[in-house]
């Protein structure tokens, strides 16, 4: 007898090809395909699937949900949207490994508006202990890549100033070890320190030595190169991928605003790479609006040190002059916060920075400085940053991925967050129709698993592991929206991980069946 026979469903096995009839059969946590017919098959549980579509969970390639699914392991948000695997340790931010725990405890400060808090006192400092936090104990799997910034902090520290030999010999070891205890890569968040020090040349360095073991390089680019061109921060990466001879990863990738240059140059730049040889992806999420910490406005130098040294400029006159005349007014327009944690400040919740400021009768640069004071670090904010008439381009170009870069705290979190997925199943693919489905789920399924590595996910096929989703393909919708964001899609009926049901008929079942997927381990 098998636990879970599926039938009547289309199947579309993730590697974009055309849908066939056919029933899924899982054991433990394999699946088999079966087409024909299967009533002679016995089973713990059927579930009909006529007029839904079987296809594999979605892996997405950019989450920081890191911290904050050991405190809500059931994972609404993601697995509700068919998610069945995260990359974590995204934009240079991983939170592993570290020499000891103030170090742990300080970085988590620094980057409490991206990845929040762990509901208890982070107790790891190695991958290996952090990886064991999450089997068996979450609803979803989890993939992990090492942030250059817990790199730098063990190597060199917090400080803006270059690696000596002896430190970048340091910072290779440490990523080596991180490697052989489960790591897919390196990531880089270049807008945000100590990350944000490295040199080219040194990631170049580090990503020798990941491309020897195997993995991959996931990078938010160095938004300060734009100055030099439109391109340079994306070029700075394909440069790294060429000297190092490691595969390119473009997280977020879009054109930002409208009218500057082309949507056609950043898939250009892609495109051209490839033909000359390298390796490059790039992943980009399906709403218009961009998400990040309100403290990544300040100057760098405000952060050289730490976030103690950044808490201090905030609290210095001169300091705050200083930072007033670097930080453009424009920048502050279209940001709306979130993750108040005071009681006095919640009633800011989903305001727009500048209306705060009208309330507080504060100039906004002000109240940006006194409000990052009074809850620590710690704001979220929601902005307008992506062109939305050319992100169809990049949601259906066939090098990109679909990602959801969700930061899951606050009341008015990035409504992606809730429907990254599903609104490209509703509006890019039913509605609009810049892609057809099998593409789609190749680009949210078996694409992702590639570029990770992953041996034995993202296909339907025998042998395999058994995550699946099973939604309405004339139904499902996204209900998320930037004024009403934490909405649960509709049309997806089922979701399993690793052969446990985990969404069944549109409710949660608790299961926690998530497992830490291990780079190098031969039963992930």
């Amino acid at each position: 007898m098998i636990d879970l026979l599926i039938t009547n469903g289309l199947v579309l096995d993730g590697t974009g090809s055309p849908g066939f009839k056919a029933a899924v059969l899982v054991t433990g946590d394999q699946v088999r395909i079966q087409r024909g017919d299967v009533s002679n098959i016995e089973s713990s549980r059927i579930i009909d699937a006529e007029d839904r579509v079987i296809c594999p969970g979605f892996i997405d390639l950019h989450s920081h949900a890191g911290l904050t699914i050991l405190g809500e392991p059931n994972h609404d948000p993601k697995i509700r949207q068919g998610v069945t695997t995260e990359l974590i340790g995204i934009d240079g931010i991983s939170h592993a490994p570290f020499k000891n725990q103030d170090e742990l405890h300080k970085y988590i400060w620094l980057d409490a508006g991206l990845n929040g808090y762990p509901p208890m006192p982070a107790d790891w400092l190695t991958v290996a202990d952090m990886l064991g936090k999450y089997d068996n104990n979450v609803a979803i799997n989890i993939a992990y890549i090492i942030g250059n910034s817990p790199v730098r902090i063990w190597g060199v520290g917090w400080n803006d100033r270059p690696a000596t030999a002896i430190e970048l010999e340091d910072m290779k070891a440490v990523t080596i070890e991180a490697m052989q205890e489960g790591a897919w890569g390196l990531s880089t968040g270049l807008d945000y320190p100590p990350g944000s020090y490295a040199s080219t040349n040194e990631l170049i360095a580090l990503s020798e030595v990941v491309a020897k073991l195997g993995g991959f390089y996931h990078t938010h680019t160095r938004a300060s190169l734009a100055k030099k061109g439109l391109l340079a921060p994306w070029q700075e990466a394909l440069e790294i991928g060429y000297q190092s001879g490691i595969p390119v990863h473009l997280t977020h990738y879009r054109q930002g605003v409208q009218g500057t240059g082309s949507h056609l140059d950043y898939l250009g730049l892609v495109e051209d790479a490839r033909e000359n040889g390298l390796d490059v992806t790039f992943d980009c999420y399906s709403y218009p609006l961009s998400g990040t910490t309100l403290a990544i406005i300040l100057p760098p130098w405000a952060k050289d040190g730490g976030p103690e040294r950044t808490m201090a400029a905030l609290n210095d006159p001169e300091d705050r002059r200083k930072m007033r005349k670097e930080i453009s007014p424009s920048v502050l327009s279209n940001n709306w916060l979130t993750n108040f944690t005071s009681e006095q400040n919640k009633k800011y919740e989903g305001k727009l920075l500048t209306d705060i400021a009208e309330t507080r009768d504060q100039d906004p640069i002000d109240t940006m400085f006194d409000l990052l004071i009074e809850e620590n670090l710690g704001i979220s904010t929601v902005g307008l940053g992506t062109n939305q008439h050319t992100l169809p381009a990049f949601v259906s170009h066939p090098y990109g991925m679909i990602a959801s870069d969700a930061i899951l705290f606050g009341e008015y979190p990035n409504p992606r967050s809730y429907g990254c997925f599903p609104i490209v199943l509703a509006e890019f693919v039913r509605a609009e129709r810049h892609l057809k489905l099998p593409e789609a789920i190749r680009k949210m399924t078996s694409f992702p698993a590639q570029r990770l590595g992953i041996p034995d996910r993202g296909i339907l096929r025998d042998g395999f592991k058994a995550d699946i989703v099973i939604f309405n393909p004339n139904t499902v919708k996204t209900m998320a929206t930037r004024e009403d964001p934490k909405q649960y899609p509709i049309g997806i009926d089922y979701v399993i991980v690793n052969g446990q049901i985990v969404i069944d008929s549109g409710e949660n079942t608790g299961a926690l069946p998530g497992r830490s997927l291990r780079r190098g381990k031969a039963k992930t």
